[in-house]
């Protein structure tokens, strides 16, 4: 999502510099008294942006307003999409790992998640775990998701995972701290049937 998001941010931010400085500099030249093209709307120092007839021309069509509102609505929908997407936690691509040699190496956030996961998922009582490293690659923090087992202990598969698999991860990845954030939930089961 990060990419898609980049993508986004710089398309939105040269389309609107690109709008800004047309706009800009056509206003500029006109309020200069220099040449504009025939269709631009201000053409001397005296005019205004929109003139009275501008502003209550389409007052009258019945489709006027409905057509305002759904352009509105759906920047506004836009519009709070791209805030969302701006204060979402990144994941994170990649973990530097002191090699100790003072260069250090990187190693893909991904596969870090993937090995985590699996290790959590093979512990007793764990039927799927699902992990998300966030935060900065010299200082990740884990996001770890554990759908319990109807059987399950969570305090002993909260233990182990702290003991184990959290423990193999940042020993294996060089790392001082590796600080967790864990949600536990319940797979959901059918009952069963007593004879």
């Amino acid at each position: 999502m990060s990419g898609v998001l980049r993508t986004v941010n710089r398309i939105l931010l040269g389309l609107a510099g690109l709008v800004l400085l047309c706009l800009g500099g056509g206003v500029l030249a006109a309020a200069l008294g220099l040449s504009v093209p025939t269709w631009w709307p201000w053409s001397g120092k005296h005019d205004v942006l929109l003139s009275e007839a501008d502003r209550t021309r389409w007052r009258s069509e019945g489709w006027w307003w409905p057509t305002v509102i759904a352009v509105l609505a759906v920047l506004v929908v836009l519009a709070l999409w791209w805030l969302l997407a701006q204060l979402r936690r990144a994941r994170l691509a990649e973990v530097l790992v002191d090699s100790g040699d003072g260069e250090g190496a990187l190693l893909r956030g991904r596969a870090l998640e993937g090995v985590l996961a699996g290790e959590a998922g093979a512990l007793d009582g764990v039927a799927r775990a699902q992990v998300r490293l966030t935060g900065k690659r010299s200082a990740p923090q884990a996001r770890i998701r554990l759908r319990m087992e109807p059987h399950a202990a969570p305090q002993e598969a909260l233990g182990r995972l702290s003991d184990e698999a959290l423990a193999h991860a940042r020993d294996s990845a060089g790392l001082a701290e590796l600080p967790a954030e864990v949600r536990l939930k319940a797979v959901k089961h059918r009952a069963q049937r007593v004879n």
